[in-house]
């Protein structure tokens, strides 16, 4: 099995692109155990942290998730729990 890193850096990519990377980051985080990680998707227009959120409400590996507090990236970080296996 391959490392997966704790955080994922879609910042700069185009929704399409982000889109396709997090859900394979989604099943490649799960498949390797981690418990939560962190999507950096930038402050910007909020167009990138928009469509990450819709998507992540919907994804079955996430149990929860919410922006990072004051030192976690505030706004243009999110934080995702996921689901137990």
């Amino acid at each position: 099995m391959r490392a997966v890193d704790r955080e994922l850096r879609l910042r700069h990519l185009t929704v399409d692109e982000a889109l396709f990377r997090l859900d394979q980051y989604l099943n490649d985080a799960f498949v390797a155990g981690l418990a939560s990680v962190r999507i950096v998707h930038g402050k910007g227009t909020g167009t990138l942290r928009r469509a990450t959120h819709q998507v992540l409400a919907k994804h079955p590996l996430v149990k929860s998730y919410r922006l990072g507090d004051y030192g976690e990236g505030d706004y243009g970080v999110t934080i995702v729990e996921l689901a137990s296996r």
